[in-house]
């Protein structure tokens, strides 16, 4: 089963994307992404 979990920008704040993430697994996503806000690649953790 996934659910979906939000990705907050480290530097602003802002929650610019959505994922899937398998729910067993125990794990905080942390990628590398395009923040638009910013204007560059900061990296995005998962948040609720």
């Amino acid at each position: 089963m996934k659910i979906k979990v939000a990705l907050k920008c480290s530097e602003c704040g802002r929650r610019n994307y959505y994922k899937d993430k398998n729910k067993n697994s125990k794990v905080k996503l942390s990628l590398r992404k395009y923040c638009p806000f910013c204007n560059k690649h900061t990296v995005h953790n998962e948040v609720k």
